[in-house]
């Protein structure tokens, strides 16, 4: 089985969680005497000691210790998972949740060998009527530990430093105890009722399911590259190919088994290059057979790496930010928690990646100055002064001090400024905004990885305008126009701040239930496959 761990419409706000599971919080517990043999629902209780004695024989669980003894601490270490009849309702909805999951994910990192023979064993004796105690003991304790393993896994993602991953967006925190006590008072047969998801994962995972499918029925052929584009009304037994790879791609109509480029084919071509990224021109081109020729193993793994990047994410709330997703080369407006408006956005090149975090929007500049950073002036600017000693004013730039040798140099307020009209501040310790740029031919690109690790906009106005929506009779179309065309700087502050979230998903399924695939353009793919499949 394949191990594994594991915008856009995905993601959603930091807010705070209601539920205390979420929270993680670290109250002081206290164990309840008042649950004893006479008042408890059975009448198994655990000796203290035992906890420290289980998790000396399955160092597994080791991880776990607080979780145990704060669970069983609060019932005064009564069994959770069992009854006066033998094995709860409860130990058997888990159970069959586990194996779900196990089978439907081909995950085997959190099947427990030892625990599926004693839960049978149990189960054939209860027939029987005969229960070994100490058995029974063994497997409350391995429920709970498997329990606290597969949800850490399911709902927190696997236990990986995010920041040597480049993600700085605080990770979800989930509270295990208190999850595992809403669960056994309950009685839940659906976990995920508890432990809210963020919905993007549910959906990623039903296009796992389909794409380990997918896997049994891919054909080891490879569709060469082409010497020219091809365009409807071509024939060929290249044609064909295309057909049948995208035929086992896509879930849409069915296309024919001819050799003809025709008007069916046409529609699927373009749907597939939308999803991934591409011009969606229905002209087949090299790029494109790339995309065909990937692998669906190395597909499978994509959408895991980005299952585990949505587990990290709060579960949506009816919340009002803006999600820039790196990959897609896209900026989102969501309010009350829908998504209103999206636009093409430059983000940095892959050497001057821009940073995945969150912030709050408070400041928008209307005919900014642009501080040219002093590594920009080291390396890119200095150069050109020595062989062009006219390059600062022609560039509409003064010096206005030095740092050292180095000048400190700023462009004015102008049409050619390098941020355009106007920037929109996230206060961040990597100096990253969004702003505008004179360069508006460069949003028709495909791609547009091309910045030093700002974002582009490529509609700022319109961008403005949503902000200070709130209050349309001062701050209307005329008024705005006039603000980015001062001859000096403008700042507003908003009266409620935004949240902001650069991401990094090269997989999601939109709106309209379409997986989509970016390319990795920084790498971060790589690095989480390392670590995900290759331990």
């Amino acid at each position: 089985m394949i191990k594994k761990t594991i915008p856009l419409v995905l993601i959603a706000s930091l807010f705070l969680m209601a539920c205390e599971w979420i929270k993680g919080s670290k109250t002081t517990l206290t164990r309840d005497f008042s649950i004893n043999k006479v008042t408890s629902y059975n009448n198994l209780f655990l000796d203290s000691s035992s906890i420290d004695t289980f998790i000396a024989y399955h160092p597994e669980y080791a991880s776990f210790s607080n979780e145990y003894k704060s669970f069983y601490i609060q019932r005064n270490f009564e069994f959770a998972w069992f009854d006066s009849t033998g094995l709860s309702e409860q130990a058997h909805n888990f159970f069959n949740l586990q194996n779900n999951y196990i089978n439907s994910n081909s995950d085997s990192s959190v099947y427990n060998k030892t625990l599926s023979q004693l839960f049978d064993s149990l189960n054939n004796k209860q027939k029987k009527k005969t229960v070994d105690k100490n058995k029974v003991q063994t497997i409350e304790l391995l429920l709970t530990g498997q329990f606290f393993k597969y949800s850490a896994k399911v709902y927190k993602g696997s236990d990986i430093k995010v920041d040597e991953l480049g993600w700085f967006i605080p990770r979800k925190k989930i509270n295990l105890t208190a999850l595992l006590d809403s669960v056994i008072q309950k009685k839940a047969e659906n976990l995920d009722e508890y432990a809210l998801l963020n919905k993007q994962y549910k959906a990623l995972e039903k296009q796992l399911i389909l794409f380990l499918e997918k896997e049994k029925k891919e054909r080891p052929d490879t569709i060469q590259y082409l010497p020219k584009p091809i365009k409807k009304g071509a024939t060929g037994p290249t044609i064909l190919l295309i057909k049948q790879r995208l035929n086992l791609l896509q879930d849409s109509s069915k296309l024919d088994s001819s050799y003809l480029f025709n008007a069916q084919m046409l529609k699927a071509v373009k749907r597939f290059q939308k999803r991934h990224g591409l011009f969606a021109d229905g002209t087949i081109g090299n790029k494109m057979i790339a995309e065909l020729n990937v692998p669906i193993k190395k597909r499978i793994q994509q959408i895991l790496v980005n299952m585990e990047r949505v587990r990290w994410m709060p579960p949506e709330t009816d919340s009002n930010y803006v999600v820039v997703n790196i990959p897609e080369y896209k900026l989102h407006i969501f309010d009350s928690g829908k998504q209103v408006s999206e636009m093409n956005v430059i983000v940095g090149s892959s050497i001057n990646n821009s940073v995945i975090f969150n912030g709050k929007l408070q400041y928008i500049v209307f005919s900014p100055y642009w501080n040219v950073p002093e590594s920009i002036v080291k390396k890119e600017m200095m150069p050109i002064i020595e062989k062009n000693p006219n390059y600062i004013a022609k560039n509409n730039m003064e010096i206005t001090g030095y740092n050292g040798k180095t000048p400190i140099v700023r462009q004015k307020p102008g049409p050619n400024n390098s941020l355009g009209h106007v920037k929109f501040l996230f206060p961040n310790n990597y100096n990253i905004y969004f702003h505008d740029t004179p360069n508006r031919g460069l949003f028709e690109q495909s791609g547009r990885n091309l910045s030093h690790g700002c974002i582009r906009l490529q509609y700022p106005k319109k961008f403005a305008q949503y902000l200070l929506r709130a209050d349309t009779l001062t701050w209307n179309s005329k008024k705005i126009d006039s603000l980015m065309n001062m001859p000096k700087e403008k700042w507003v502050t908003l009266k409620k701040p935004l949240p902001v979230f650069l991401v990094y998903f090269t997989a999601w399924v939109d709106m309209n239930g379409v997986l989509n695939f970016r390319n990795d353009i920084y790498k971060h793919d790589e690095k989480m496959t390392e670590k995900l499949f290759n331990k």
